[in-house]
C-alpha cells in the first residue's frame, strides 16, 4: 500500500472513530460548569481537530440562519411562472387545448415559456454574479483548531469549537463563556437593550431569562470592549437568533425604489383591470365568441403589463453590481444600488475617510508643555500591553519613538477601553511596584485624577492647575490636534484591578495626535456637491478639533452640534436642526443613529459611511450603509455596500453607477407606458369599431414578446452625463403624466393605420391583422430610441446591444409575414406599397414623438430622470 493510501485510510479511521452525537442535556447549558459543557460537547480548551469539526458539520449543517440558494436553478425557473399574468396565460392555453383550439394553445404556451426562459437566463446570471461578488467580503472569526489559533469563515463553526473574541468581533454562534477580561457585549439585536452587557464566566440558574445570562454569548451580538474565550454550543437555526428568525418573517424595510415599483404596479393594475372587464363585456355584448373575447382581453392585459419589469430590474442591478465591483465597490444587497443613486445626504466619520487615516503622534508633553520621557515610556507600555481592539492610535504611539523597549514590563491586568468610560487602563510592574497606566479622552482621564505630576515629589493637587490643563487642551484642540490624557497610579501591590480602581490618579500630561486631511478631499467634496449630495461629518472628537478639520477640508461649520446638545433636543427640534447642521462632534454611538433617523424623517435618503464598532447601529439604520473591507466584522456585516478602498472617490463612482442603473430602469418604464399603453388602448377601441378583432390573442402575445426584446438590452444602454448629476427618485405623478401624454399619441397613429388599412387598402381580416402587427411592432421598437433620452434621439448614441436588438426585431417583423411561419400566427404577405405606407406612418410618429418629448420635458419637472 502506498503512502497516499495509508494517509487516506488513517483519516477514514479517525473519522469513523469520532461520531458526534448532539448532547441532549445542553438545553440549559448556562446552568452547567465549563467542564460539564466541554464534556458534553466532546471538546477541550484547545478546541476541536479539523476531522472532528468536519464530522460535526455533516451532522448539524453550516452555521447560517438561512441556507444560500446557490444552485436552485429549478426553483428560479419555476418562479418565473408565479406571476398572476403567467398563471392566467397558462390557464388560457390549457383551456384552448381542451376546446380543441390546439394551435392557439401551443402558441400561447410557447410564447409564455419563452418569456419565462428569457427572465430565467438573465436572473440566473445576476444571481451567479452576486454570489461571486459576495465571496469577496467574508466575515471571519478566530477559532482554535488542531491546537492552534486560525481565522475561519463563521459558516464553518460547529458546536465544540473554541473561539477567541475581542472588541469589534461579531459573536458567531451561541456560546458558553470560558474566560473574559472586562468583556462588554451589545445584545440589542436579541434583547433590544442598547447599553453593553457585562459578561463573565459563572454558573447560573436554569430558569434565568436571556437578558440575564451573564455567561452566554449570543449569535448576532457584538463585542464592544474587552476580550474573551468561549466554546460554541449552538449554531445556525439552533441559536436564539435562529429560532426568532424561524418564528417571524423578517424582511428588510421597503426602500424608496421598491415603494415606487409597488405604487407603479398598483397604477397598472387599476388600468388593466378596468380595460379587461370593459373590453370583455363589450365584445360579449357584440356577440363575439366568449372564449375569443376572454383571450383577447387577457392578451391586452399582458400587452399593457410590463411583465419583464422584475427581470429588467434584476438585470440592471446585476450589471450595475458588476460594474461597481470593477470600481472596487462590492454590493452586498442589490437594492442598495438604487438607494445609492437616490442618496442626497452622506454622513461620514472623519478618520480615514476625510483624513488620511494614518494617525501620527505630534508630541508627548507634560502639563507645562515640555517633552516628557516618562510620558513616552508609560504611553508605550499602555499601547503595547493592551489586548483589546488594536487601533491606529496605539500604532502611532508605538512608532513615535522606536528606541523605547517595553519588553521587560509585564502585563499584570487590564481594564479595556469602552465607549462610556473612554479610557484604557493597563496594570504593569515598574521597579517592583504595581503601576496603573490610564490613557483616554482628556476630560474622562481628568475625572479619575486627584493629582498632577510636576516632575518632583510631592505631586500638586489637581484643583490647583486644572484651569491651566483645560486651557492647554483647548489650544491644542483648536489647532486641530486630537489630544489624549495620560495618568498613572501606584496600586500598593494590588494586582487585580477593576473600574473602581480608576480613582485618585496622577495626571501626567498630553499625547497630541494629527491626522492630516486627504490631499484631494476638497475636490472630492466639490464633486459630491455637484452630484446634489450634502456631506455631514459625525465624529466622537471634541467640537474644536471637528471644527478645525471641517474648516480645512471645506465643510461649512458655522454651527457644530455636540452630543451634549443633542441630548437636550426633542425629536421635532432635532429633525429641524440636522437639516442645517453639517458637523456633529462629541457624538456617542447611539446618537449617530438618532441623527440618521432624524434626517430620514426630514425627507432625505441617507447614506452612512463607517468602519468602527460604534458605527454598527448607524450603518443598519441608514438607507445605504457603507463600510470598507478593513472594517471590524460588525461594521462589514451591518453594511449594504463594502468599499475595497477607503476612499470617497471610489464611492463617487458607485453613486454615478447607481444613478445610471436607476435611469436605465426608468427607461423601461417609459417605453412600456408609451408604446404598450397606446397600442393596447388602440386595440381596445378598434375591437369595438371593427367587425373583427384587430389582432388575434396569439398575435398580441407575439407583439409583446418582440417589443420586449430591445428593452431587455436597456441595462447596457449609454447614459448622458447630465442624467447622473442629481439624485434619482421615483415620481409616480410624473410617470402618470408621461403615460397619459405619449399613450394617446401612439393611439393617434394607430388609428391612422386602421384607416389606411381598412378604407384605403380595403384589407380583409388577415391582411389587416398582419399590417397592424407590422406597424405596431415597428413603432414600439423605434420609439424606444426616442424616449430613452431627453436629447434629440439621433444626437445621442444608444448602447451597442440595444441597437442590435432593435435591428433584429425590425428585420424579423418585416420578414415574418413572408416566411413559412406566417400561417401559424395568422399572417399573410403584404404588398410593397403597404410596407411603404406603414413605414411613412411610423416615421411621422417618430417625428411627432420627438416634438412632444421636448414640449413635455419643458412643461413637467421631475426628480426621477435627468
Amino acid at each position: 500500500m502506498n503512502s497516499i493510501d495509508s494517509v487516506a485510510d488513517y483519516y477514514a479511521d479517525c473519522e469513523s472513530a469520532y461520531r458526534f452525537e448532539s448532547p441532549s442535556n445542553l438545553s440549559t447549558f448556562w446552568a452547567l460548569s465549563a467542564d460539564q459543557v466541554m464534556t458534553q460537547l466532546q471538546t477541550t480548551g484547545d478546541g476541536l481537530t479539523t476531522i472532528q469539526a468536519n464530522q460535526i458539520r455533516r451532522k448539524v449543517g453550516v452555521n447560517q440562519l438561512q441556507a444560500h440558494q446557490n444552485g436552485s436553478a429549478v426553483s428560479l425557473l419555476l418562479s418565473q411562472f408565479k406571476s398572476p399574468i403567467s398563471i392566467i396565460l397558462l390557464s388560457a392555453a390549457l383551456l384552448s387545448f381542451f376546446l380543441q383550439d390546439t394551435t392557439d394553445a401551443v402558441i400561447i404556451f410557447v410564447i409564455t415559456v419563452l418569456s419565462a426562459l428569457l427572465g430565467f437566463w438573465q436572473e440566473k446570471g445576476a444571481s451567479d454574479a452576486m454570489q461571486q461578488l459576495l465571496a469577496l467580503v467574508t466575515v471571519k472569526t478566530t477559532v482554535w483548531r488542531d491546537g492552534q489559533e486560525m481565522d475561519l469563515p463563521v459558516e464553518q463553526l460547529v458546536p465544540g469549537d473554541v473561539v477567541s473574541l475581542r472588541a469589534g468581533d461579531l459573536v458567531p454562534a451561541d456560546s458558553y463563556l470560558i474566560a473574559s477580561n472586562e468583556l462588554f457585549v451589545n445584545e440589542a439585536t436579541l434583547t433590544g437593550e442598547t447599553y453593553p452587557v457585562d459578561k463573565r464566566p459563572a454558573i447560573l440558574a436554569a430558569n434565568i431569562p436571556i437578558a440575564k445570562r451573564q455567561n452566554t454569548l449570543f449569535m448576532g451580538s457584538h463585542i464592544v470592549s474587552g476580550s474573551g474565550r468561549a466554546v460554541v454550543v449552538r449554531t445556525g437555526v439552533q441559536t436564539e437568533l435562529g429560532r426568532i428568525a424561524q418564528r417571524i418573517n423578517q424582511t428588510p424595510a421597503e426602500t424608496d425604489f421598491e415603494r415606487g415599483i409597488r405604487q407603479f404596479g398598483y397604477l397598472l393594475m387599476e388600468i388593466t383591470l378596468l380595460l379587461v372587464i370593459l373590453i370583455f363585456a363589450i365584445n360579449v355584448g357584440l356577440h363575439k365568441p366568449v372564449l375569443t373575447a376572454l383571450l383577447f382581453s387577457l392578451a391586452i392585459a399582458v400587452g399593457l403589463t410590463p411583465q419583464l419589469l422584475p427581470a429588467i430590474i434584476s438585470i440592471n442591478l446585476a450589471k450595475g453590481a458588476r460594474r461597481m465591483a470593477q470600481q472596487q465597490v462590492i454590493i452586498k444587497r442589490l437594492s442598495a444600488i438604487e438607494n445609492i443613486g437616490s442618496m442626497n445626504v452622506l454622513c461620514s466619520d472623519k478618520t480615514g475617510t476625510l483624513t488620511e487615516g494614518r494617525v501620527r503622534v505630534d508630541r508627548m508633553i507634560d502639563v507645562w508643555g515640555e517633552p516628557s520621557a516618562r510620558i513616552r515610556l508609560l504611553a508605550n507600555i499602555n499601547a503595547q500591553l493592551q489586548q483589546g481592539f488594536r487601533n491606529p492610535i496605539d500604532e502611532a504611539i508605538l512608532t513615535f519613538d522606536t528606541t523605547i523597549d517595553v519588553s521587560t514590563y509585564p502585563r499584570v491586568d487590564e481594564i479595556p477601553y469602552d465607549f462610556i468610560r473612554k479610557r484604557l487602563t493597563i496594570l504593569t510592574e515598574i521597579n517592583g511596584q504595581a503601576i496603573m497606566i490610564t490613557k483616554g479622552a482628556v476630560q474622562n482621564v481628568l475625572d479619575v485624577c486627584a493629582f498632577v505630576d510636576k516632575g518632583t515629589e510631592p505631586a500638586l493637587a489637581l484643583n490647583e492647575v486644572r484651569t491651566k490643563i483645560e486651557q492647554t487642551y483647548q489650544i491644542l484642540s483648536s489647532q486641530g490636534f486630537r489630544t489624549l490624557g495620560l495618568a498613572c497610579k501606584d496600586t500598593n501591590g494590588k494586582r487585580d484591578i477593576d473600574k473602581h480602581d480608576e480613582s485618585g490618579m496622577t495626571f501626567l500630561g498630553f499625547i497630541t495626535l494629527f491626522d492630516p486631511p486627504k490631499a484631494d478631499i476638497q475636490q472630492t467634496l466639490r464633486q459630491l456637491n455637484g452630484l446634489g449630495i450634502q456631506l455631514k461629518m459625525i465624529t466622537g472628537d471634541n467640537a474644536l478639533v471637528a471644527s478645525c478639520v471641517a474648516d480645512r477640508i471645506g465643510i461649512q461649520c458655522s454651527d457644530v452640534l455636540t452630543g451634549t446638545a443633542l441630548r437636550q433636543l426633542s425629536p421635532e427640534a432635532l429633525r429641524q436642526k440636522v437639516v442645517d447642521t453639517h458637523v456633529f462632534a462629541e457624538v456617542e454611538p447611539n446618537q449617530k443613529e438618532s441623527i440618521i433617523l432624524a434626517l430620514q424623517k426630514a425627507g432625505f435618503v441617507v447614506g452612512y459611511m463607517g468602519d468602527g464598532i460604534n458605527d454598527a447601529s448607524a450603518l443598519h439604520a441608514a438607507d445605504v450603509g457603507i463600510s470598507v473591507d478593513s472594517a471590524v466584522d460588525v461594521a462589514k456585516e451591518s453594511a449594504d455596500i463594502v468599499l475595497l478602498q477607503q476612499n470617497l472617490n471610489v464611492l463617487i463612482d458607485g453613486i454615478r453607477e447607481g444613478r445610471r442603473t436607476f435611469v436605465n430602469t426608468m427607461k423601461y418604464i417609459f417605453m412600456a407606458t408609451s408604446a404598450n399603453f397606446g397600442n393596447m388602448f388602440s386595440m381596445a377601441g378598434a375591437s369595438l369599431l371593427l367587425p373583427f378583432l384587430p389582432l388575434l390573442p396569439t398575435q398580441i402575445l407575439l407583439t409583446n414578446l418582440l417589443t420586449d426584446l430591445p428593452e431587455m438590452a436597456i441595462g447596457s444602454d449609454n447614459v448622458e452625463p447630465e442624467a447622473v448629476m442629481l439624485p434619482a427618485r421615483w415620481d409616480l405623478r410624473f410617470i402618470r403624466h408621461f403615460m397619459l401624454t405619449f399613450g394617446p399619441l401612439s393611439s393617434v397613429f394607430d388609428y391612422l393605420s386602421f384607416g389606411l388599412l381598412f378604407w384605403v387598402f380595403h384589407t380583409d381580416e388577415q391582411t389587416f391583422q398582419t399590417g397592424w402587427f407590422v406597424e405596431s411592432v415597428l413603432s414600439a421598437s423605434i420609439i424606444v430610441l426616442v424616449v430613452r433620452t431627453r436629447r434629440v434621439f439621433y444626437r445621442t448614441l444608444p448602447g451597442r446591444w440595444l441597437m442590435i436588438a432593435t435591428g433584429f426585431v425590425i428585420l424579423t417583423v418585416i420578414v415574418l409575414p413572408s416566411t413559412p411561419l406566417a400561417p401559424m400566427f395568422g399572417f399573410r404577405p403584404l404588398p410593397v406599397s403597404m410596407y411603404g405606407a406603414l413605414l411613412g406612418i411610423v416615421g411621422a410618429y417618430v417625428i411627432a414623438a420627438e416634438g412632444l418629448k421636448h414640449w413635455f420635458y419643458r412643461t413637467y419637472k421631475s426628480r426621477s430622470v435627468h
